[in-house]
């Protein structure tokens, strides 16, 4: 009877946890529903409105969206082929090879981790003006073609599922390195895969500040800088802004979707394996 009990109790605070996770996205989709005068009401309306068509309308109206997102896809998709490439390809080598200095080296890239993304701002705009890629989208998909978490994450997940003598097995088959790194390593590391190309895709998509410090070209804006124009220095429509985010969240939501599971996968492997 307790432990029936403490079941229930449990599965009633998931639910009232998950209902407190989901309402912001409920009144986001409210928002976008609604007019914005709507919004400022008191008591506030909790019930969707009629006014998405015209709102979808007014963000297509004001800024060029299929384009920007259509950036966007190019960043994002770019940006996560090279980093699932060269982060693990450089995480498998740190994991399975030994190389004079290899501890110092892991242990300078971690450290990297610790500082903030915002320091190399100047000296990153500076080498996109020395290379003449500012106002492009290479200076977006370039800088991002590996990170430090990628090369940990994926070296965590090497050094556990994937044994050394299948390593020296491979190579006495004849097996070069990327050989060994194709038809060993790969297969096995699909799920983290997975979670690091998801966490890259998300991550990529929704990046603003960079893109809004280095895209001087209006044809080159990314999505989440062009929706940042939909704020009016007189004043914001937050029934438009709301329904471009949301129409942001979009491909988002379907790539998580199809490749959900191995993302679930990939977390809670990485969690027990760590």
């Amino acid at each position: 009877m307790i432990r029936r009990r403490g079941r229930i109790l449990l599965h009633a605070g998931l639910a009232v946890t998950a209902l407190v996770s989901l309402f912001p996205f409920y009144w986001s989709l409210v928002m976008a529903t609604n007019t914005t005068a709507d919004i400022y009401r008191f008591p506030p309306k909790f019930t969707f409105g009629s006014q998405l068509d015209d709102n979808i309308h007014h963000v297509l109206t004001n800024i060029a969206f299929f384009q920007s997102m259509g950036n966007s896809a190019i960043v994002a998709v770019s940006a996560t082929v090279l980093v699932l490439f060269f982060d693990s390809l450089a995480a498998f080598t740190f994991a399975k090879f030994r190389f004079p200095g290899r501890n110092a080296l892991f242990v300078i890239l971690l450290a990297t981790m610790l500082l903030p993304a915002q320091l190399a701002t100047i000296p990153q705009f500076q080498t996109m003006v020395a290379l003449g890629w500012v106002g492009s989208l290479k200076a977006l998909i370039i800088p991002g073609a590996a990170n430090a978490f990628g090369i940990f994450w994926m070296r965590q997940y090497f050094q556990r599922s994937i044994h050394d003598e299948l390593v020296e097995a491979a190579t006495l088959d004849g097996c070069g390195f990327m050989g060994t790194y194709w038809h060993v390593a790969l297969p096995s590391a699909r799920p983290a895969l997975a979670f690091l190309g998801i966490f890259t895709f998300v991550a990529s998509w929704n990046d603003y500040l960079w893109p809004l410090i280095v895209l001087t070209n209006p044809d080159h804006l990314t999505l989440q800088v062009a929706l940042s124009q939909l704020n009016r220095s007189h004043g914001v429509d937050y029934s438009m802004v709301m329904t471009g985010a949301l129409l942001a969240m979009i491909p988002l939501i379907i790539v998580f979707a199809l490749f959900a599971r191995q993302f679930i996968k990939g977390a809670t492997e990485g969690a027990v394996r760590g």
